[in-house]
């Protein structure tokens, strides 16, 4: 019992640090918008164009978490700002795709400043420290997305990419095999512009998981050598 109310305390701990971090980024995100003329909204949206690409109302709900009449409001109102166009999708002509402007990617650039304060709180930590901080992330994050509380996100540890624990090396145990080189969790990725899923079922990701979580270093599935293409 006593230890059950101890983590339950810890859990209770983290998730108040964890809203008071995510106060002060909501604080900072609706000055930033506010200070280029934007909603939050818009500015998210303005942000995915420039970062990933052109993108349909459908999926630009799906990757913010957000209904789709919220995401068509927040388009039709950049659309009106001059920050982004709509034209038909190459793919399908019975659907559009927005793109940015210069103008949108000029403000989407003002308001992607990651503010001081922030980043000094993070330089306090040690390098060791913000290796475990990373991954524990990308624990807590898969466990949200396997719930179903946010939409997917592009981390290495879902990319067919990826091969975790497959180098000798404690530092850089990982493998990256988009860009043959080997990584450690300092680098573990959040959102990469070249993520693949892993596989087709939940299987593959479940398995990539477990290797991520509990393989040793040096196991069979080693990577290619070096040659200078992804595999």
């Amino acid at each position: 019992m006593y230890e059950d109310r101890v983590e339950a305390m810890a859990q209770m701990h983290i998730a108040t640090g964890l809203a008071k971090i995510g106060l002060f980024l909501r604080a900072h995100t609706w000055r930033q918008a506010d200070a280029a003329a934007l909603s939050p909204t818009q500015a998210q949206i303005l942000a995915h164009l420039t970062q990933r690409g052109p993108a349909r109302i459908t999926g630009l709900a799906e990757a913010l978490g957000v209904t789709q009449p919220t995401a068509s409001d927040a388009a039709a109102a950049l659309i009106r700002k001059g920050h982004v166009t709509k034209h038909p999708d190459p793919q399908d002509a019975r659907a559009s795709l927005l793109y940015p402007t210069v103008e949108g990617e000029r403000a989407a650039a003002e308001t992607a400043v990651w503010p001081d304060a922030l980043l000094g709180a993070i330089d306090t930590l040690g390098a060791d420290e913000r290796a475990v901080f990373l991954k524990a992330l990308v624990k807590m994050i898969r466990e949200l997305q396997v719930r179903g509380a946010i939409p997917v996100q592009r981390m290495c540890a879902t990319c067919r990419f990826f091969q975790p624990n497959v180098h000798d090396d404690p530092a850089t145990p990982h493998h990256c095999a988009f860009v043959n080189a080997a990584f450690g969790d300092a680098s573990l990725r959040l959102d990469c512009g070249e993520h693949e899923p892993v596989g087709k079922t939940e299987a593959d990701a479940d398995a990539l998981w477990g290797r991520f979580l509990d393989a040793p270093a040096g196991q069979p599935d080693a990577p290619p050598a070096a040659t200078g293409e992804a595999s």
